[in-house]
């Protein structure tokens, strides 16, 4: 063995690469924040908040983990990376291309609610790369907590998704995230939990010894998967990836591409490995380690960096194909540009296949209207946080109503299925069993939960999804919590009813105004309020009947030059109904769009006017 093969093999010994993957809300980010508050990441003194990694805002709003992030950190002369991967369903394919940088996965489940169908999801996929795992059963200083339960439900889980025995062959570690408290001995753990002592150090103690160093031989040619693409308003496109075999200098020639592609030689500008919450710029990166590359523009996901002189090209990654379609066209409301500062459709396609370069679970197409695109994604909040986010960024569009993709397997018409947990209070099992039955909704189990609620798990039609959590809310008053994966295509199940309700639309454009809203409000529910512009062909509330009505929102009281005591009396408005971004998206009928701007979101018809809308019907 060389002296230059010697160092590397130390090197790797040294390192260890590590996915942190949980259901939501089980406490992935808040236990990065412990582990790099009590590994020296932070200067004595400095104020430091929670969810450190979570820096993106929306994910700060919904308290979710949206896109995978990268740290580093180190403890007993070890290098720790860790990844922060999202726990929620539709951002899997975030999941399944940052495992490929991983070693080992720490698998974080709630010590109360125990596994979840996300946690299903994450752990088949870490199983499948082989991944080795370390459980940490979290929140054990809950009231309702019950560890030992949870261990059983997350063992029956390794052999229900075909875990072999070496990887049933798996630590545990009990502890508390928030508390920054961790210990193999649950005992032990609560009582360091209860008297405030102990650390989070046993815990990667356990990471250290079990996950193995990586596998990679610095002696091959180059190979670096791109995983994750970042951008910086300094230095460009960042790629993100770990280094599979060999060695990289920032010096190197390299090329970029794709087996059976053309490739495209390249050098970098700058090379960086992950330092607590910074980039480090470093000379040279060694097999094994988490790197970030700048200064190659055209750039995609999976694509392999590699050596110019021996090149050696991995295969793209694999996601989940996508389920869900809308879609997205330039927004030709009489409102349009009074908000946004991108409109035209050149903006509108760039931003798209932009995001579907960083984002291989996202298709975007061009269809017959130059217009209008076709976007395709996991699911209603995978749409859903691409409409806000380009709403942020000052984007102008309309988005048509979200459609199941279906598929012909065998001769068979068949559509995407999804497991479906619901955890409801007893008193509200039969309305939840009404609703979910008329979505075309399976029963598969029942269990009742030491909390006193019961649980629902259901195979349902991923577009019998579509609403149906504000439903759900409703009908359980906000007690209902619903988790959902994806199952498989299966037969078509039969038609759905839609909504049952027409739309109220505005007669004309104007000012909405109080004594208009007062009659108005007695055909149905209302979504705007006194002082609001509105335009003909606008939807402001939903009519109580089946049928679309037109109504003045408009109108003015008529002025006279005869005072009346009862004409002074000021009007009496029912509240009105806000939608939020899903709920919007989920009232449109298949002759509606929703408006999106930077400052509002507007149901609309898709065709405006009164008098083409009743020819056409």
């Amino acid at each position: 063995m060389t002296d230059g093969t010697r160092t590397a093999s130390l090197l790797i010994m040294e390192l260890r690469n590590i996915a942190i993957i949980a259901h939501v809300d089980h406490g992935k980010t808040t236990l990065v924040d412990a582990i790099l508050k009590q590994t020296g990441a932070f200067r004595a003194g400095e104020t430091v908040g929670s969810r450190i990694l979570d820096s993106h805002a929306l994910e700060r709003e919904r308290g979710i983990t949206i896109l995978a992030k990268t740290t580093g950190t180190h403890y007993r002369g070890v290098k720790l990376n860790i990844v922060d991967t999202p726990g929620h369903v539709d951002f899997g394919g975030e999941v399944q291309r940052v495992l490929g940088m991983a070693d080992g996965a720490l698998l974080v489940v709630d010590a109360a609610e125990g596994p979840q169908p996300q946690t299903r999801y994450v752990l088949r996929n870490a199983l499948e790369q082989r991944l080795r795992i370390v459980l940490m059963i979290n929140k054990i200083d809950r009231p309702d907590a019950r560890p030992e339960s949870v261990l059983d439900a997350v063992f029956d889980l390794f052999i229900a998704l075909g875990a072999d025995d070496d990887q049933l062959d798996f630590p545990v570690i009990y502890g508390s995230a928030r508390a920054g408290i961790a210990h193999t001995d649950l005992s032990v753990a609560q009582a360091h939990v209860a008297s405030a002592t102990g650390n989070i150090l046993p815990l990667l103690d356990c990471m250290i010894h079990t996950v193995p160093p990586p596998s990679g031989r610095a002696d091959l040619p180059l190979q670096i998967q791109v995983a994750m693409l970042d951008y910086d308003d300094y230095v460009g496109r960042i790629a993100i990836g770990r280094v599979l075999n060999g060695r990289l200098s920032v010096s190197d020639p390299v090329v970029v591409g794709r087996p059976g592609q053309q490739s495209t030689p390249t050098k970098l500008s700058n090379l960086f490995t992950f330092e607590h919450l910074r980039r480090v710029p470093v000379k040279k990166a060694d097999v094994g380690e988490i790197v970030a590359l700048t200064g190659i523009d055209d750039i995609r996901i999976g694509d392999t960096v590699t050596s110019a002189e021996n090149p050696a090209f991995l295969p793209p990654l694999r996601v989940d194909e996508p389920t869900l379609t809308v879609i997205f066209r330039v927004n030709d409301s009489p409102f349009a540009g009074k908000d946004g500062q991108y409109l035209t459709s050149r903006q509108l396609r760039e931003r798209l296949f932009r995001q579907a370069r960083i984002d291989p679970a996202l298709r975007v197409e061009e269809t017959e209207s130059p217009d209008a695109f076709r976007v395709s994604g996991r699911g209603e909040l995978h749409i859903s946080i691409l409409i806000e986010n380009m709403r942020r960024e000052g984007y102008e569009f309309s988005v048509s109503k979200p459609e199941v993709i279906m598929r012909e397997i065998d001769g068979e018409l068949c559509e995407p299925l999804e497991d479906l947990s619901v955890e409801v209070p007893q008193e509200c099992l039969g309305v939840v069993m009404e609703l979910l039955g008329a979505r075309k909704g399976e029963l598969i189990d029942v269990s009742q939960l030491p909390n006193g609620n019961a649980r629902f798990e259901f195979v349902v039609p991923a577009r019998g999804l579509i609403g149906f959590n504000s439903e759900l809310l409703t009908a359980t008053r906000g007690h209902g919590i619903m988790y959902h994966t994806f199952h498989g295509y299966g037969p078509f199940k039969g038609a759905i009813a839609g909504r049952q309700n027409g739309s109220l639309v505005a007669w004309e454009t104007g000012e909405v105004t109080a004594y208009a809203l007062e009659n108005a409000q007695e055909r149905g529910v209302l979504f705007v309020s006194p002082g609001e512009k509105v335009y003909e062909g606008m939807i402001v509330g939903e009519h109580s009947r089946a049928q679309d009505l037109d109504i003045n929102v408009c109108k003015k009281r008529h002025v006279t030059n005869i005072r009346s005591s009862a004409a002074e009396i000021a009007a009496k408005l029912n509240p009105i109904r806000r939608l939020s971004l899903e709920q919007a998206l989920a009232y449109l009928s298949e002759d509606e769009w929703l408006e999106v701007t930077p400052k509002a979101f507007r149901l609309r018809k898709a065709v405006l006017p009164r008098s083409k809308r009743s020819r056409a019907h």
